[in-house]
């Protein structure tokens, strides 16, 4: 069995997705877990976009604790003798997984942005060295504990005639000494850069703030969304960091991505290397981010970005 649990629902569904192509292989079944809900129709949501059963846990817990999960998670997989387990690569999902791979003596892999079985072994896949390298590693202990970032896979399209089969447990777990003192939401911004479809970014190039408008127009027109490289938020901020798209920022996978006065650093590249389409606008033709587009131009943002602008209100209108 491939077991699967993310405290995320969007990513649980490409989780999910990614778990069935893996229990294929093992000739396996995908089960989902889910703590502390009575959301029945969550369950079904999980079948019909491909689990093959759900396990809904019950600990008495109102919040995540990760001393607690863990154990309910160790109970679940000594029920279920599970040979992968799938987490998604969250906060409380990256300690969740470390302190379960501890327990039971197995091997943890943090951040896998490939999963697959190779000559009957878990084989992983994960970017070091800030996106230079690909690690290739490969479990021989079971069961084997991966993490999987949000936006790396794309979930199954949703098919109401799946079954499933939905399993209610209450777990006891024993209760640590730690306690969860207060829990406060993370202030954001009105900006969604991780879910937006098209995504025009900023760097560099731009000579001031006031000049930020220029990519804050084109943005406007396609209906899209405004982001920036680390120096602009990060250094200069120019921009708040709900726009920054990077290693230290965003992951995001748009549909289009543009990206304006952006040199093209591998710690840009780690957040925006899913983009279906990649445009970038540099005067230096040898910038590295011509490396990464599907589509380039060389000029000047500042003579480029108003004749594009004013290209695609035409086409629109």
């Amino acid at each position: 069995m491939v077991l699967v649990y993310s405290d995320d629902e969007k990513n649980m569904l490409e989780l999910i997705a990614k778990a069935k192509d893996v229990s294929k292989e093992l000739d396996e079944k995908a089960t989902a877990v889910v703590f502390d809900t009575d959301d029945e129709s969550l369950a079904k949501k999980y079948i019909m976009h491909g689990a093959d059963r759900v396990f809904m846990v019950k600990t008495g817990l109102n919040t995540f604790k990760g001393e607690e999960y863990t154990d309910a998670m160790e109970k679940i997989l000594e029920e279920t003798n599970e040979e992968v387990v799938i987490v998604g690569s969250t906060k409380n999902g990256k300690e969740l997984a470390s302190r379960l791979a501890a327990k039971l003596d197995t091997g943890c892999v943090i951040d896998c942005i490939n999963l697959y079985v190779k000559d009957g072994k878990l084989t992983t896949e994960r970017v070091v060295y800030s996106g230079n390298a690909i690690a290739v590693e490969r479990f021989n202990s079971k069961p084997a504990v991966v993490t999987i970032p949000p936006k790396v896979f794309d979930p199954l399209p949703e098919d109401e005639s799946r079954a499933g089969e939905v399993i209610k447990k209450e777990v006891k777990v024993d209760r640590y000494p730690s306690r969860i003192v207060d829990v406060k939401e993370m202030k954001t911004g009105e900006v969604n850069v991780e879910d937006a479809e098209i995504i025009v970014s900023c760097g560099r190039g731009f000579k001031k703030k006031e000049d930020i408008q220029l990519v804050e127009e084109l943005a406007k027109v396609l209906r899209g969304t405004t982001g920036c490289s680390r120096p602009i938020a990060a250094d200069l901020k120019w921009l708040s960091e709900d726009h920054w798209i990077g290693l230290s920022g965003h992951k995001v996978k748009p549909k289009l991505y543009i990206a304006v006065g952006i040199s093209g650093q591998i710690q840009h590249i780690a957040g925006m290397r899913d983009s279906d389409v990649v445009v970038a606008i540099n005067k230096d033709p040898e910038a590295l981010i011509f490396k990464s587009a599907d589509y380039g131009i060389v000029g000047d943002l500042y003579e480029v970005l108003p004749k594009l602008t004013n290209a695609v209100k035409e086409k629109m209108s």
